[in-house]
């Protein structure tokens, strides 16, 4: 599997940024796990709308999905331009059917409910889903290829769960929302000394930081999360490509 950070700023992008977007592929097959504000643009350096295969999504923030609509609008002038492509699956949950609804558009993309209870195969991925804690209905996944694991934490704050969940994990990629002297759980996000204790008592083989904070110096949340794990940890950033 290679994972590639297309946008992993929290709640809105910072100027010429992304919100949160990842590109992962295995065997050919391009999956978007996410697709916030400023995704579409930044992902074109790195894959064109109508070469995607799937997209699954955590939940229905917009930092997660603003683009969605875009996408859909990227695919269709394409397909006048000459591109054409099949219709796009878009997977998400149903409990919020009003967002679910707008994942289907015309013959580009077609919502297909994910059951969170049940693994999902798509293309040569397994995805399994865990509850997150956050203020809407929101899935952590483990994703698995090729005998490799990447689990993605979505936005959430701290929960024992986690740990079995993510056991043994090849890279954790977890939100980081919140510095190690401030509590995220009324937001529904992590700090930096969460992610240290989950990625170490998860036994992860790397720990990236994601969904960063717009403010301070966001370097020392490797260090406070150093504090708990002694293992690998990485700021997520625009480009970054990691192979599993």
């Amino acid at each position: 599997m290679k994972l590639t950070i297309i946008g992993f700023w929290g709640g809105y992008p910072k100027a010429n940024a992304a919100s949160t977007g990842y590109l992962l592929e295995h065997e050919g097959f391009k999956l978007m796990i996410d697709f916030g504000s400023g995704v579409l643009a930044k992902m074109q350096n790195y894959v064109q709308p109508e070469e995607l295969d799937a997209l699954v999504l955590s939940h229905y923030h917009p930092d997660h999905v603003a683009d969605i609509g875009v996408l859909q609008h990227a695919r269709l002038i394409q397909g006048f331009l000459g591109k054409k492509s099949s219709q796009l699956p878009i997977y998400g949950h149903t409990q919020d059917k009003q967002e679910f609804a707008k994942l289907t558009y015309k013959n580009i993309t077609k919502g297909v409910a994910y059951n969170p209870a049940k693994k999902l195969e798509i293309g040569p991925f397994t995805i399994s889903f865990i509850p997150a804690v956050h203020p809407v209905p929101c899935y952590a996944m483990r994703i698995e290829a090729g005998g490799n694991s990447l689990v993605y934490t979505a936005d959430t704050s701290y929960k024992e769960e986690f740990i079995p969940f993510a056991s043994g994990a090849d890279l954790l990629l977890s939100e980081c929302n919140f510095y190690g002297n401030q509590d995220g759980k009324g937001a529904g996000h992590m700090n930096s000394l969460d992610n240290g204790k989950l990625a170490n008592h998860a036994g992860v083989k790397q720990l990236v930081l994601t969904h960063l904070p717009h403010y301070g110096e966001i370097d020392q949340l490797v260090s406070e999360a150093s504090t708990l794990f002694s293992g690998p940890i990485t700021l997520a950033r625009e480009g970054l490509e990691l192979t599993l």
